[in-house]
């Protein structure tokens, strides 16, 4: 809570302790705040007038940085070099520094102005923006350099391309780097991306015509598979690029309809090349993996060796996967991308192929590679090494420590920004001044986020440590004892619960989805309204987001899930993500029992895939936590078979 001060107060305290960040911060009265947030926004509406207004009444608002910055953002396109170099040398090695290098970066690239932009890209420390990237690779392109093969990696991996990227594709066709398969294979991918936006600026830049992704909107499924059908009456043409845009069209119409795509491929197949025709069969395989279909692993086989995506190249894997036939798990992971290959998904399952071959000193290095990661994947590879899951001793941080890193003035200002909600820029100042800390310092850091009840930043900060640990800060436990209260009636295992938690709010009270889940559990306003019938309780909308009223509805519902789903941890996480019927469809569409692990990966959903291995994982460690013994993450686990019977959830 702000300090109240008198005016006379508040000016000795300002004289006083001017370069003291901490009590400058309390010093600044409600209305600066409000001043501070008006300035924000009218710096990013490019209102320049009002925002020099507000800078001129914050003059000694902390943090000075943020003012100037978002001062000379308002006109930056007009701002000179002289004055933005000032700004950079005078706040250099800062958060906000960065930020503004990344702004102008973006405009000297819209400028093509590649001299300064490559002296300044240089300068940057944290170089994870796509749109720079991309500027970057067409800065070395206009100096003829080779970029095609990077360009492709950063081109096929990004769903939204931006202008820097439409940018470096029209340099690449103009310099004649990109061909007309990789023209094709760029189309191809962000259509099967669902970026059909993507897909279609690319055919205008390529000059070609665009109008046959253009399905009508507001139509049901059948009436756009009917469009798509009537596009592909005349196909597949007599030009190479019109077999191409043939490819593409029977992709999305497997979307909606795999048999109508496939009846249709059938038709025309002799019209096409050999190249062609695996490209329209791995077009068809990948919808059909995502639906799974139990013929998708036959699409894959006629795919033959078809230029992929990477989603196709896991979605070829997952569905070898899900009949466990482990030659062909083996064989698609191997035919991976080296950087797909790496990943702990597949060196684990390329593991347990080999396990399957009856080869375990082929696949014991793949699961010690991975074993000591915290995560589903690093989980199951420990059991596979003969060990079960354990907590790691704690590393014991001195109050001494944690006075010393909340001395931080960055971390101060990260502290200032959640105060006023702004969770961006107390996310980038809290990361920015974690680089170079010591394990030590960012377990003092975490433990300052709890300190100031900030136990996402608690979580997420102590997460990076590698040798010395603090579980109880990865894995916190507050309201326990509304937990225990509301859990021990119903018999849901606790840290379960707390594990979905984790997952689905990171311990934020007034977390809120963009869809409107609210509250640490994430209720969606119709799950509440259910629940309330339900359970005939007397609860209102407004406090659905209050503490004991949010767990108590995302247990009880989680519970009724549970009962419909035969108490599969698993089938309800799943269930709670993404809708019960979802989980019990991707349940009836197993062929036989699998492991729960295959299960989960197999599930159709990226988001809801990575969920249940989240939650899953999370409720592996608190168990552990509050058992004090090893646990086993393929037990909690189980299998997963078809055709269970289910409990009615009723209305």
């Amino acid at each position: 809570m702000l300090k109240k001060f008198s005016f006379v107060h508040t000016l000795f305290v300002v004289g006083t302790l001017l370069l003291a960040f901490t009590t400058l911060a309390n010093s600044s009265t409600p209305d600066d705040d409000q001043r501070f947030l008006a300035l924000r926004d009218a710096a990013y509406k490019e209102d320049v007038v009002h925002t020099n207004e507000l800078a001129r009444q914050l003059a000694n608002y902390p943090p000075t940085s943020y003012v100037e910055y978002y001062q000379l953002r308002a006109h930056l396109p007009s701002a000179g070099m002289t004055e933005i170099q000032n700004f950079l040398h005078l706040y250099a090695d800062s958060a906000i520094a960065e930020r503004l290098r990344t702004d102008w970066l973006l405009m000297l690239g819209r400028q093509s102005n590649w001299p300064l932009f490559d002296t300044q890209y240089a300068q940057l420390v944290v170089n994870d923006d796509v749109q720079l990237k991309c500027y970057a690779l067409l800065s070395h392109l206009k100096q003829g350099r080779q970029v095609a093969t990077e360009a492709r990696t950063l081109l096929t991996s990004s769903k939204v391309y931006g202008e820097g990227c439409y940018a470096l594709f029209t340099g690449l066709l103009q310099s004649g780097q990109f061909t007309r398969t990789d023209i094709w294979n760029q189309i191809r991918w962000s259509a099967e991306a669902n970026s059909t936006t993507v897909a279609a600026v690319l055919l205008n830049l390529a000059n070609l015509d665009a109008s046959a992704l253009n399905l009508p909107t507001g139509k049901s499924n059948d009436k756009q598979a009917a469009w798509l059908e009537k596009k592909l009456a005349k196909a597949p043409g007599n030009t190479p690029d019109s077999h191409q845009m043939t490819v593409v069209l029977l992709g999305r119409l497997a979307k909606i309809d795999p048999d109508k795509a496939v009846a249709l491929l059938t038709k025309f197949n002799s019209k096409l090349s050999d190249n062609e025709r695996t490209l329209a069969w791995s077009a068809i395989a990948l919808p059909a993996s995502q639906k799974l279909l139990p013929e998708a692993g036959n699409y894959w086989k006629k795919a033959a060796d078809a230029p992929l995506s990477p989603e196709s190249y896991q979605w070829r894997v997952r569905t070898s996967l899900r009949v466990t036939d482990w030659p062909a798990v083996k064989a698609g992971i191997l035919a991976m991308p080296a950087t797909l290959q790496s990943e702990p998904a597949w060196m684990y399952w390329l593991g347990r192929a080999h396990i399957a071959d009856n080869k375990p000193d082929m696949a014991l290095p793949y699961f010690q590679a991975i074993a000591h990661l915290p995560n589903f994947y690093g989980q199951l590879a420990l059991e596979e090494c003969g060990l079960r899951i354990t907590i790691p001793p704690s590393t014991q941080i001195a109050p001494a420590e944690v006075s010393a890193v909340e001395s931080n003035p960055g971390l101060q200002r990260a502290l200032q920004f959640y105060r006023l909600n702004l969770r961006a820029e107390g996310t980038r100042e809290w990361n920015w001044q974690l680089r170079g800390m010591t394990e030590r310092q960012m377990l003092a850091a975490a433990e300052l986020a709890r300190q100031n009840d900030l136990l996402d930043r608690m979580v997420s900060t102590s997460d990076r440590t590698k040798s010395s640990f603090d579980f109880n800060q990865r894995f916190p436990t507050p309201h326990i004892n509304i937990m225990t209260e509301t859990t021990t009636p119903l018999g849901l295992d606790m840290a379960w619960v707390y594990g979905l938690i984790r997952q689905e709010s990171r311990f934020i009270q007034n977390a809120r989805s963009s869809v409107g889940a609210s509250g640490l559990m994430q209720v969606m306003p119709g799950t509440a309204r259910y629940v309330i019938k339900k359970m005939k309780v007397d609860i209102t909308a407004g406090q659905t987001n209050e503490i004991q009223t949010n767990i108590y509805l995302g247990t009880n519902y989680l519970n009724i899930i549970l009962a419909n789903l035969n108490g599969s941890q698993v089938l309800a996480s799943a269930g709670y993500n993404a809708g019960p019927n979802r989980a019990k469809a991707w349940r009836a569409n197993l062929s036989k029992p699998v492991e729960g692990a295959i299960f989960t990966e197999t599930i159709p959903y990226t988001e809801t895939r990575d969920y249940v291995k989240n939650v899953l994982s999370n409720a592996t460690y608190y168990s552990a936590l509050f058992l004090h013994t090893p646990q086993s993450l393929k037990a909690r686990l189980g299998s997963i078979s078809p055709n269970e019977p289910d409990i009615p959830l009723g209305n």
